[in-house]
């Protein structure tokens, strides 16, 4: 069936129907936060949404206090938001003309003793942080890389992100074009400011402890911005930081979000927001129809009654023909589709379509391969996060244009070489969608169209844990143990299900907002009741013995295989040599300083190197491996030297080999 649409235009009307910009009128968003504190602020939890390593202390009558050290955790390396949790309209693309918004806000970067004293427990150093922004990004979910960055933005954002950020930096990063430690920048969908203002001109030094106090003015009609920067209490500044054109406009979508965001580096200090006042003024146009619209169908009649007449007579022919044309599109519809019934009638009987029935909105479900095309841009390189034997992952938007998924898009050869086990194969993917774990991707939903198999899952914006671990930047230890726990929590509750995991490395654990690590990119749960003999011995033991190698990745920072091809010593190698010359401590990757707790590393080093001895030798579970983790239980004796092992196996080798495989009865 097909729907035939046909506009009807007279002869004497040849304008096209157009609308026209109506009366103007204004949106105006009014936020007030005179504090933080949850006693005058009864909806404080509600419209302010806190990222990463952000806080709302009860201190100074209420803040938002960025890093969070209520977790006694390292405060180096660490970045959160405070943001509105409503997008707010400021940017009209009507008339493409940016809102106009004024805001001001107290802040306070804490160095007292208490805090050096907490900070020093870590080997850091408490004499000025990154530094605190104003942001306005375009989404609630995003969190920033720590240091230099701001916590403004990461390796996960596109390269047209759309962001702004009026920057209160406290340390002078050359890279990045800081002139020194103590400016006032603004930046525009870059971490490099656009405009950099010294803050000592002004008479303002941002690491003094004092509460100071910013007003930002931006006039969208005149693409104009004035910063203006003082103490606390003091009468609004008569000379500005910054006051010039400013145009802002392509960084800004129509709905953005504003908020804050601040991150510490090697060096750290506490980031309090005492209060806030935001507020916007974006014009907006109501459309109304062009006078056009109705001139073919009143006229006006110069007759003796003066008054007015409908032009009957050329309309009703008018919907006459269009009748008579959709009469007979209907009827050719009907003859060609008993046509084709007839010859489908005659070759094999069809198939009745499947009904789908209503689900809930975030159960998985199957997707055409149509809508998953659509949501990569036709698989584009662009949208490519990263490839490897099994096949292709890609970044998709799904047709909201809201929801960001990552496509896994297994190959051909990978797919073929399940043969006859083909629908097992689809059976096991749809039993993974079943699983729900904090530390583990939920998997969205899968495609079986003709030889092409397809996985969605979520998008984790901070990516996988290869570029952070071996990219640039320092992951500190205390983030890296948490990675350890979090990947062992998951493969324990995988093993409980009874089923594996069979693809542990370092690029199928993710980051999510919060930078919790989660266990992706599976490769494909294999259920021990219905896999083959092989498959159902190995499985799980296998991922032990590959979440082994994963610890000493994290420990030593070092890849399976180090050098750009992949050609240099082998790790798990290496890491039983240290162990047999007693030289653990050495293995620890020395990029993380002073401040790792080296007795700790050691401990998650020898849990590493157990679990790749042969499963009658020693290899734990991963039940037992989390006991070890907590400090539950002790954690066996290594052999003095690597055992021999029945197979020769390396880090890069594949599922059987060596250390992975058992001998079968």
């Amino acid at each position: 069936m097909f729907i035939l649409f046909i506009l009807v235009e007279s002869a004497d009307h040849k304008k096209s129907v157009t609308t026209r910009a109506g009366p103007a009128t204004n949106v105006t968003k009014h936020l007030f936060f005179p504090d933080f504190s949850s006693v005058n602020n009864p909806r404080l939890a509600h419209d302010v949404k806190l990222l990463g390593s952000a806080i709302i202390s009860e201190e100074k009558r209420g803040c938002v206090q960025i890093p969070d050290l209520s977790q006694q955790v390292d405060p180096r390396q660490l970045a959160g938001r405070a943001i509105h949790s409503s997008p707010i309209r400021l940017f009209d693309p009507f008339t493409q003309t940016p809102a106009s918004f004024e805001t001001t806000f107290s802040f306070q970067f804490q160095t007292n003793k208490n805090t050096k004293s907490f900070a020093s427990g870590y080997g850091a150093e408490l004499d000025g942080g990154s530094g605190l922004t104003f942001i306005i990004v375009p989404d609630e979910f995003t969190v920033g890389r720590p240091g230099p960055w701001l916590g403004m933005l990461n390796d996960a954002c596109d390269e047209d992100y759309k962001a702004v950020a009026i920057e209160f930096d406290t340390r002078q990063n050359p890279e990045f074009g800081d002139p020194n430690d103590n400016h006032v920048g603004i930046n525009l969908g870059s971490i490099v400011s656009t405009t950099t203002i010294n803050a000592s001109d002004i008479g303002v030094d941002l690491k003094d402890g004092s509460v100071h106090r910013a007003w930002i003015t931006y006039n969208g009609q005149l693409r104009h911005m004035d910063v203006r920067l003082g103490p606390d209490g003091d009468k609004y500044p008569s000379k500005p930081a910054f006051s010039g054109p400013l145009d802002i406009s392509p960084f800004l979508k129509e709905y953005m979000f504003v908020g804050f965001s601040a991150s510490t580096g090697n060096h750290t200090q506490i980031h309090n927001l005492l209060s806030w006042n935001f507020t916007s003024i974006s014009k907006a146009s109501l459309r109304i129809p062009s006078d056009e619209t109705c001139e073919s169908k009143i006229i006006i009649d110069n007759g003796e009654d003066g008054g007015i007449s409908i032009n009957r007579t050329s309309n009703s022919f008018m919907i006459f023909m269009a009748i008579v044309i959709l009469l007979l599109a209907a009827l050719l519809c009907y003859y060609y589709n008993s046509r084709r019934r007839g010859i489908s009638s005659n070759t094999s009987p069809a198939l009745p379509d499947k009904k789908q029935r209503p689900r809930p909105p975030n159960k998985p479900r199957r997707f055409s391969i149509t809508e998953l095309s659509s949501a990569t841009r036709c698989f584009g390189e662009l949208q490519i996060l990263g490839a490897d034997t099994r096949g292709v992952t890609y970044k998709g938007t799904m047709s909201n244009g809201c929801n960001n998924v990552t496509v896994k898009r297994f190959s051909t050869e990978f797919v073929n070489s399940y043969g006859l086990h083909r629908r097992r194969l689809a059976k096991e993917i749809k039993a993974i969608s079943k699983i729900r774990h904090p530390n583990m991707v939920s998997l969205r939903g899968w495609c079986f169209d003709r030889n092409e198999v397809l996985v969605v899952y979520d998008f984790m914006p901070n990516g996988n844990l290869n570029g952070w671990l071996f990219g640039v930047g320092v992951l500190p230890w205390t983030r890296r143990f948490k990675v350890i726990k979090d990947v062992a929590e998951a493969l324990s509750h995988l093993h409980s299900r009874q089923l594996a995991h069979k693809n542990v490395k370092t690029s199928s654990v993710f980051l999510d907002v919060s930078f919790r690590a989660v266990l992706g990119d599976f490769g494909f749960v294999l259920s021990s009741a219905e896999s083959e003999r092989f498959e159902s011995a190995v499985s799980q033991r296998a991922d032990v013995f590959e979440f082994g190698v994963f610890v000493l990745e994290v420990v030593a920072g070092r890849r399976r295989r180090s050098g750009p091809d992949g050609g240099g010593p082998d790790l798990l190698e290496w890491a039983w040599s240290m162990h047999e010359r007693d030289e653990k401590v050495k293995a620890v990757d020395r990029k993380m300083g002073s401040v790792v707790n080296s007795e700790q590393a050691v401990r998650v080093m020898d849990i590493g190197l157990l679990c790749t001895l042969n499963e009658n030798r020693g290899r734990p579970s991963m039940e037992e491996v989390i006991e070890f983790l907590s400090l539950e239980r002790q954690v066996p004796e290594l052999p003095p030297s690597r055992p021999v092992s029945l197979f020769p196996y390396s880090s890069t080798t594949g599922l059987c080999s060596g250390y992975s495989c058992s001998s079968f009865k």
